[in-house]
């Protein structure tokens, strides 16, 4: 893969991971246009790279939550804890997306590549996070139960649909439920360390089984800049956050979905 396509994979990869704007979403869109109908690569030659931009994204919401994944595992020998509380609910709420993404893994359905899935995913989910925002809420972590961790872990399962996009479904439901925006991203990048770990886990599984894993320079390149990247945006996300909405989120995907299902409709596209 050329130098140009690693650095634009794994910005886009790193920027639109943690923000909700599907990063998947983001990379079918940009296999589509580097490649052109990528319907039967997507499943192959484009793997091995998607794989490595997400562990550069894995590393870096470690990084930046190294502190509560500290006191997660701390609060492992205190059942009472808040920390112990916030760890279960991780857990609870990954089960229906790892479920999901091993029979996704398995079929490998054509409709996962497809452009016009994506955004019409990326529309109509960018209006229902607008709503579930503007619901006035101050529920922090502490106060999230099993019940609620459940119902956000069901809607991630949904984002292996490209366009739905994890981060933005989570915090939407989180919303729904009444968690404030900042609570509402934290629990969202929390979760993507189990989400995102499985994923990869599973394409890498896979890649050895098919052609071999093979790790080079294109690879370590990937790592790093998505890794960069994405700490950047994660930092950026939640200071902006703590005074403002996702409203700036919203317009980007309204606008995305419209512009594109435009050139498809029209045959641009």
């Amino acid at each position: 893969m050329l130098l140009f396509h690693i650095l634009i994979l794994s910005i886009v990869q790193g920027i639109s991971e943690f923000l909700p704007i599907s990063s998947s979403g983001h990379l079918v869109l940009v296999h589509q246009l580097i490649e052109g109908n990528i319907a039967d690569l997507c499943w192959e030659t484009n793997r091995m790279m998607d794989v490595a931009v997400h562990i550069g994204t894995l590393l870096s919401v470690l990084i930046y939550f190294r502190q509560d994944i500290f006191s997660m595992i701390g609060g492992l020998t205190k059942p009472k804890s808040n920390s112990f509380g916030l760890m279960r609910n991780i857990i609870i709420a990954s089960i229906p997306v790892i479920i999901a993404g091993f029979i996704i893994q398995k079929i490998e359905p054509s409709f996962i590549c497809m452009i016009e899935v994506m955004a019409w995913m990326m529309l109509i989910f960018g209006v229902v996070l607008w709503f579930a925002d503007r619901i006035k809420s101050t529920k922090t972590l502490s106060d999230m139960n099993i019940l609620q961790a459940l119902m956000i872990g069901i809607s991630q399962a949904l984002a292996l649909i490209p366009g739905v996009s994890r981060s933005g479904i989570t915090m939407t439901s989180a919303r729904f439920l009444g968690f404030t925006r900042v609570e509402s991203a934290r629990f969202s990048l929390l979760l993507s360390i189990i989400a995102i770990s499985g994923a990869g886990f599973l394409t890498s599984i896979n890649l050895v089984e098919t052609s071999g894993l093979k790790i080079g320079y294109d690879i370590l390149i990937a790592v790093g800049l998505s890794f960069v990247s994405s700490f950047i945006a994660i930092t950026l996300m939640m200071k902006w956050l703590e005074k403002a909405t996702f409203l700036p989120f919203v317009i980007y995907r309204i606008i995305l979905g419209i512009v594109l299902l435009g050139l498809i409709y029209s045959g641009m596209f």
